[in-house]
């Protein structure tokens, strides 16, 4: 299946005036050959998403991204465009791999001319994101016509090497978790264990032991357990958990010292 945007004489005409009068805006505002895409990962109803967009004319879909104003550095960069496309506030996220294959960009705008702004090389910074699934508010821009959320086991066909970003970016969110916490910006404020020992075995892919997660979890200081439990259910109603937030940022920097 093709993965670049594909369309008649006319229409390819008329884009590429609409897209040329964009360019000026845009080489004014941000840098030449970097750009950034972001792997949004939220957690609902036992599952882990991602969340895709669809650019108009597009047989594929593709990654939240874009490019890099002047006056930010690149993590306020991967900010900005993260809270424009989602609504979402104290986003965390992490830079993993840089890519840069030569023709990376040219394939989305195959049949235009070489000197649009938009087709020139761009190397792109992948970062992934963890947000919580209720806060975000997806919103899509005036060249996608959709914005939507994606189980992480059943991705669409993806554009350009977004479908690698995507993997790359799972790759490392599951190294990372054997030494950092993962959990706060995807989990509600009050969970019990076995909740969050779900969210654990499906980003690693793998089932975990309940009482070696449970001591883990324990030891590792970062879990405030409440005088209260979740109400329902046939069995015995399981205590419910919050994260006590300076434990989790400190665990952030220094990592832990024993891994899944």
């Amino acid at each position: 299946m093709r993965v670049y945007l594909e369309f008649s004489d006319q229409m390819n005409n008329k884009l590429y005036e609409q897209l040329k009068g964009i360019a000026v805006s845009f080489n004014n505002k941000f840098l030449d050959h970097i750009s950034i895409d972001c792997v949004v990962f939220g957690y609902h109803d036992k599952n882990l998403k991602v969340l895709l967009t669809h650019l108009k004319n597009a047989e594929a879909w593709g990654l939240p991204g874009g490019f890099v104003r002047k006056n930010l550095s690149l993590q306020d960069a991967a900010i900005d465009i993260l809270k424009k496309r989602t609504g979402a506030e104290n986003i965390f996220l992490h830079q993993f791999k840089a890519f840069g294959e030569l023709d990376r960009t040219s394939k989305i705008y195959k049949d235009m001319p070489d000197d649009l702004w938009f087709k020139q090389r761009f190397i792109s910074l992948g970062y992934y994101a963890l947000v919580d699934y209720q806060d975000v508010e997806v919103e899509k821009d005036s060249l996608s016509d959709a914005v939507e959320w994606h189980d992480i086991s059943e991705i669409p066909e993806m554009m350009m090497d977004h479908g690698q970003i995507l993997q790359e970016a799972l790759v490392q969110l599951r190294k990372d978790l054997n030494y950092k916490p993962v959990g706060l910006n995807l989990l509600p404020e009050k969970f019990t264990m076995p909740e969050l020992q779900i969210l654990y075995e499906i980003i690693l892919c793998k089932k975990l032991n309940r009482g070696n997660f449970y001591r883990k979890m324990i030891n590792y200081k970062i879990l405030e357990k409440l005088d209260e439990t979740r109400k329902g259910g046939a069995h015995k109603s399981p205590d419910l958990y919050s994260f006590n937030i300076e434990n989790y940022n400190k665990a952030m920097e220094d990592g832990f010292k024993e891994s899944w």
